[in-house]
């Protein structure tokens, strides 16, 4: 659909014909035509990326913190 839009097809065709929002399709062209790739992963913006590293390490943390409260019921007992 892109790539019909940037070898000339109107947009508003485009988006009739594929039944889109023109919100959706203006996000692939600026998306693609910024990256030139349609991997979601390409497409991440610096922010994105840090929001799914922080997401990551918050959930290791999390497990981490589980495994000590365990050890700590167990050491408790003894």
């Amino acid at each position: 659909m892109v790539q019909l839009y940037n070898s000339g097809k109107p947009r508003a065709d485009i988006i009739r014909e594929y039944d889109l929002s023109s919100t959706t399709f203006d996000k692939w062209v600026k998306r693609i035509n910024s990256t030139g790739s349609t991997k979601e992963c390409d497409n991440r913006t610096p922010e994105e990326l840090e929001l799914i590293k922080l997401r990551k390490e918050n959930q290791r943390l999390k497990m981490e913190n589980d495994v000590l409260k365990q050890a700590a019921l167990i050491f408790a007992q003894k």
